[in-house]
């Protein structure tokens, strides 16, 4: 290997995007930088209430900029020529209307701030009854198009979306010419490319959500789209048949991106995937062993040789697809549609008087009002986990159902709702986030005993992300709930670190995914044992939760 090899791995959360700029020789952080979405975090376009999450493709373009601009300012002996290759993951499914030039509409004036015209979040569940309609007409089907995702169609994924959107929205509906993935327009606006015809395409996102399989030729065929609904006629053949997987380049860094990045046109840009798929690869998996991203939700992934899966479906899961994670391999996604969304929400409720009353006190002046906030806000889950863990166990402990934003998996539900039992006058909030934390770890239990059930063995855990690097006494619970051990990953920012893999196979620095993930792999820093006397206990609470998520669904 050259001295000198840099790459940049570019991750688009669903707050903020983050680069990191990378030694490709050890996977040595060299800088990082990270950028907050502006008219995200003001809540424009989204209204939470109907769960409409929109984020405007500028949010994206402006975080891009700043962060590498950021990042190479933060390296001055580097030389723009030794970086070698970008690559992108993205939250998914997020699509967004795109003319045929491949701008999305949003960019353009007449639909500048109209939310149908934006890139809809993952979690956005506006289209929980097109979901449901593409799962009724599925079923009719002769040919089962959804048996490479488990089965169950969500409002989370590529069709149900484009399906709401055009339904919503004739003005939209008539600029539309295709619809785009966000993990796959990124390497597309660095790559300079003006017409959607030449976007490579994601196997990542089009196998997990979009319905693109191997064994289909591509996308189910025109009939299944236009008999489900007459508006989807002759959409197919706007979108795509082939398929890539991220280890291939989508092009060079053009000429006008180069400029404006300090970057050479040299640099090749990777074909984009999901932030949890390369998120496994930052984290160094291996076959068998369950990645779990933890942020706002969890995404699932584990790895199978392709030869153990030949044969199976997996039922209620997020697909199984060949090389959506380490090519020639089977990638398969489970996750849970709400996890660190779930702390998010309760510190919400315990921090309504400092958001709404503090500011008016007559006692302190308003800066001290907002620092004594800030401090605040700061402290609510690190003290209540603490508090929490001094708990005593108690099998009629307070109970918690962890769907806030719906289940993913097993079997996607998105019309289902939170709840709590066992409350009483004796119910504070310590005995309610450890009710939470459980129901979040019985969770991700019940995923783990859908693939086992399935035939496909969980030999651990890999934990990343931020509630992973942050809450030890939630990944005790996990690793006691699930009685399995859970490796922490040491790199802060894993998911652009698997894109830094990526773009390090790109550039020809590594030959496989594999070998970067050896060279560049910067281990772990914690491991949870399980503890034998809290694994007996919640062995005796699960049914608990299960029989509570079971009367919630059945009524």
């Amino acid at each position: 290997m050259e001295k000198g090899q840099y790459v940049i791995g570019i991750d688009y959360g669903s707050d903020s995007v983050r680069s990191v700029l990378v030694n490709t020789r050890n996977g040595e952080e060299v800088a990082s930088s990270v950028f907050n979405y502006p008219r995200w975090g003001k809540g424009h376009y989204c209204d939470s209430a109907n769960n409409q999450f929109r984020q405007h493709p500028l949010d994206y373009i402006e975080g891009l900029t700043a962060t590498i601009k950021d990042c190479l300012a933060k390296a001055p002996g580097i030389d723009a020529n030794d970086i070698k290759a970008i690559a992108v993951d993205t939250t998914g499914s997020t699509p967004v209307a795109v003319n045929e030039a491949g701008i999305p509409l949003a960019l353009l004036p007449e639909f500048e701030a109209n939310p149908n015209a934006m890139f809809v979040l993952w979690k956005d569940h506006t289209a929980v009854k097109e979901a449901a309609q593409i799962n009724a007409h599925a079923a009719t089907q002769t040919h089962n198009y959804l048996q490479y995702c488990g089965g169950i169609y969500s409002s989370e994924w590529y069709w149900a979306k484009l399906l709401h959107v055009l339904r919503e929205d004739e003005q939209v509906r008539e600029a539309c010419y295709s619809w785009v993935e966000h993990c796959d327009w990124i390497p597309f606006l660095l790559t300079g490319a003006t017409h959607i015809e030449t976007m490579k395409r994601s196997r990542c996102a089009a196998g997990h959500k979009a319905l693109w399989a191997e064994e289909f030729g591509g996308l189910p065929p025109n009939e299944f789209f236009s008999s489900l609904d007459p508006i989807l006629d002759g959409f197919t053949s706007r979108l795509f048949t082939e398929t890539y997987t991220s280890d291939v380049s989508a092009g060079n860094l053009s000429a006008e991106w180069a400029e404006k990045l300090g970057l050479s046109t040299e640099v090749k840009i990777g074909v984009g995937a999901f932030d949890a798929h390369m998120g496994a690869v930052g984290g160094q998996i291996e076959p068998y062993y369950l990645s779990k991203v933890m942020g706002t939700s969890t995404c699932d992934i584990l790895v199978a040789p392709t030869t153990d899966i030949h044969g199976k479906l997996i039922k209620g899961i997020c697909g199984q697809v060949n090389g959506s994670v380490i090519p020639g391999m089977v990638g398969l996604e489970a996750g849970q549609s709400a996890f660190g969304d779930t702390y998010a929400w309760f510190k919400q409720i315990l921090a309504w008087p400092l958001n709404q009353l503090l500011e008016e006190s007559a006692i302190i002046d308003a800066p001290t009002a907002a620092a004594l906030k800030e401090e605040i806000l700061s402290k609510i889950i690190p003290t209540l986990s603490k508090k929490a863990a001094l708990l005593p166990q108690q099998l009629d402990d307070e109970v918690a159902i962890d769907w806030f934003n719906g289940r993913r998996t097993p079997d996607a539900n998105q019309e289902l709702k939170g709840a709590f039992l066992n409350l009483d006058l004796g119910s504070d909030a310590p005995r309610l986030f450890r009710a939470l934390a459980e129901a979040t770890c019985f969770g991700a239990k019940n995923i783990v005993n859908r693939f086992i059930a399935q035939g496909i063995p969980v030999k651990g855990l890999i934990g990343i992300g931020g509630v992973a690097k942050k809450s030890p006494y939630i990944m005790q619970m996990m690793a006691d709930v699930l009685n399995m051990p859970i490796r922490i990953h040491q790199f802060e920012h894993t998911c652009a670190l698997g894109a830094a893999m990526f773009a390090s196979v790109v550039a020809d620095i590594y030959p496989t995914v594999e070998e970067a993930m050896a060279g560049m792999g910067s281990g772990f820093d914690a491991e949870y044992l399980p503890v034998p006397e809290n694994v007996a206990f919640y062995e005796q609470r699960y049914p608990l939760y299960s029989s509570l998520g079971k009367y919630i669904e059945e009524n």
